[in-house]
């Protein structure tokens, strides 16, 4: 049920996300994502304060959102604060939460913000919301849903992003033989432009089709080079073995997802940029191989996104099921307007509903 409606249809170009489809006709025929004389150019980076390792770790323990155990009956005040303490690092202890992984570099947006992030792809109305609404209203709104996000957890301000789909799997073979477009430099820049108003940040997301991560993410380095802009890949629609992309779910490797953050973290030491922040999707165990050698760097922080939909009992299922139980990092949450909201059960989950999962989702998506 997750995968793509296709349709085949003369002269066209067809881009799929989940049970969606859009028409694609850029007017000049070029959907390289080549960068030439962009409009955009990264300003000098201002020096950062060294990271603060003490409020880190507790934000950290924080976002493990670990239940505090009872406390013991003893009469000793000192002993039962002794009992107490052990039994809190006895339950982190056990927990794989939080997961391991290296402090960043200085000026890394999370753990000490949550990004909300808006998703879809402009020449689509049906991909999401970045291409559902006018750029002032999609705006508008992004503004007023993570308002509500910092309201439900003011001690994690929140930041608005757009996820922008720039690499879609696509029905038809294409001139390559790849199953996938590239959108236009003029797309990618509109959505840079209209973070921008909102003070946000871009995240540039690939469904690499039959193309490869390798291949795909070089192609958006000029883009990457600015301290705004981050990367997210979706293993739904990576296929092999000359399978068309929506005939089954595709899978990416740890290998394919450390050479992402591999050269994310070599664009941050060439650029001296803060770090960046990659996000892979996923809603299935077979989606991501070999989770558990993803690593994470000081100059790359990664995010596992539940990617599924549904009523919101099958969401935290998968949640826990995919996400939680093989710890990489750092986790998100993906809502769907329509999807989620389908059947008697269903619903859009509410911050507060959400920031009671353990681990709490630090990256939250809308479709």
């Amino acid at each position: 049920m997750y995968l793509g409606i296709f349709f085949c249809l003369a002269g066209a170009l067809f881009l799929f996300s989940r049970n969606r489809m859009v028409v694609v006709q850029d007017a000049k025929g070029d959907q390289s994502t080549r960068v030439q004389n962009m409009a955009t150019v990264a300003a000098p980076m201002p020096a950062l304060p060294p990271l603060d390792t003490k409020a880190y770790d507790a934000k950290i323990l924080e976002l493990a959102n670990l239940p505090l155990p009872k406390p013991q009956k003893i009469t000793s005040s000192t002993a039962t604060s002794t009992a107490l303490a052990g039994s809190v690092t006895s339950t982190i202890k056990k927990s794989l939460w939080p997961a391991k992984a290296p402090y960043p570099n200085a000026g890394s947006v999370i753990p000490f913000k949550r990004i909300i992030a808006y998703y879809g792809n402009f020449y689509s109305t049906q991909m999401g919301v970045l291409g559902k609404y006018p750029p002032d209203e999609m705006l508008q709104r992004l503004a007023s849903t993570t308002a509500e996000w910092a309201a439900a957890d003011p001690a994690t301000p929140a930041i608005p992003a757009l996820d922008y789909i720039v690499v879609t799997a696509q029905a038809s073979a294409g001139q390559d033989g790849m199953y996938r477009a590239r959108m236009p430099k003029n797309q990618i820049q509109k959505a840079i432009d209209l973070a921008a108003k909102v003070n946000g940040i871009v995240f540039l997301d690939v469904q690499v089709g039959l193309s490869s991560v390798q291949k795909e993410i070089p192609l958006l380095k000029d883009y990457l080079k600015l301290p705004q802009v981050h990367l997210a890949l979706d293993p739904e629609f990576a296929m092999h073995n000359g399978i068309r992309p929506g005939t089954l779910i595709g899978t990416m490797d740890a290998a394919d997802i450390n050479y992402a953050a591999e050269y994310l973290a070599q664009i941050v030491r060439d650029n001296n940029l803060p770090p960046k922040t990659l996000v892979v999707h996923r809603f299935t165990e077979e989606m991501v191989t070999h989770s558990s050698q993803i690593k994470p760097l000081p100059e790359v922080q990664i995010v596992m996104d539940m990617d599924g939909f549904g009523f919101p009992a099958k969401k935290v299922n998968t949640y826990q099921r995919v996400v939680v139980s093989e710890p990489v990092q750092f986790t998100g949450f993906k809502l769907f307007y329509k999807n989620d909201t389908a059947g008697p059960q269903g619903h859009l989950m509410t911050p507060e509903e959400i920031l009671k999962l353990s681990p709490r989702p630090i990256y939250i998506q809308y479709q």
